[in-house]
């Protein structure tokens, strides 16, 4: 009778590791898949887990030292490397699944959230890096096509599609006490007795001139940063400036559903929204100048 092999096997997650001692080649597949949760009509392909070596026959697998550790993957996964995830984002390679490609819709390929996605695949920490246009575009992607391209559930999809919202929304808040401050800042340098804003202070709320490459829209009034805004997918009324916003609801219903080509509902639902953030922003430096005439 053949010597059994102690060994170890885990699947291509490595979430699931088991040790065990087997004679040969089939039945490491074998027991190897019942630990792990196979079926047995299921076709396996078994892996050196360190660096992903194809283990074909009996000679090779004999000749291995003892306790190597297997991977055993499905017709659909692959091996990759072991890599350290951190950062709060460890989370994120648990439960990875891979999706039957002919129950997703491949034709997202050339949306440019691909890319971003396959960045995310390879390297978790280069969200980091990302600009918020990039997580914007992911935070769009349909739920199932990320998941897909992630490799994840759908679940862990959403998700991270939530966390990459609230790093957006946090990054608004930031610039909204900014824009805060720059007000305060204003008003303070009026009521020293100038009659006009300091160039510092022009600079610094941005009303010494336009942004380049802003351009009016001759019909709408409007600048074409601030359409392009509006008609985003995600809260518009955090991304414009309290400016901005009283231009909004200043031209009222009527003029902005023919602006941006909604229907009276839709454009009613965005007016409001507008007046709630004019309407905050507007405590705020109210809350601002009280602590200041408190002083």
């Amino acid at each position: 009778m053949t010597d059994r092999k102690p060994c170890k096997v885990c699947n291509f997650t490595r979430q699931k590791s088991y040790g065990l001692a087997v004679p040969s080649l089939e039945e490491l597949k074998a027991k190897g898949g019942e630990f792990l949760g196979f079926s047995c009509e299921d076709s396996v392909t078994v892996v050196l887990e360190d660096d992903g070596t194809i283990v074909e026959d009996d000679a090779y697998f004999l000749c291995l030292p003892i306790n190597t550790k297997f991977m055993l993957l499905h017709a659909k996964e692959s091996w990759s490397p072991l890599r350290r995830m951190d950062g709060g984002t460890a989370w994120m390679a648990r439960e990875s699944v891979v999706i039957d490609t002919d129950a997703v819709d491949t034709s997202h390929v050339e949306e440019p959230w691909w890319d971003l996605a396959q960045q995310l695949k390879q390297d978790l920490a280069s969200v980091i890096l990302m600009s918020e246009d990039d997580l914007q575009s992911l935070v769009d992607a349909r739920s199932t096509e990320l998941a897909f391209a992630l490799g994840f559930q759908e679940k862990k999809a959403e998700d991270l599609q939530e966390t990459l919202q609230r790093v957006l929304d946090r990054r608004e808040e930031e610039r909204q006490s900014k824009e805060l401050l720059q007000l305060y800042l204003k008003a303070a340098d009026r009521e020293g007795g100038q009659g006009e804003p300091s160039q510092a202070s022009l600079e610094a709320t941005g009303s010494g001139g336009e942004d380049a490459g802003d351009e009016v829209d001759s019909v709408s009034g409007f600048m074409t940063r601030t359409l392009m805004v509006l008609k985003g997918k995600t809260s518009p009324e955090t991304r414009l400036s309290t400016a901005d916003l009283q231009m909004v609801v200043s031209k009222g219903a009527e003029v902005m559903s023919e602006v941006l080509g909604w229907d009276s509902a839709r454009t009613s639902a965005l007016l409001q929204a507008c007046e709630a953030q004019l309407a905050e922003r507007l405590q705020q430096v109210q809350a601002v100048q009280s602590i200041r005439s408190d002083t």
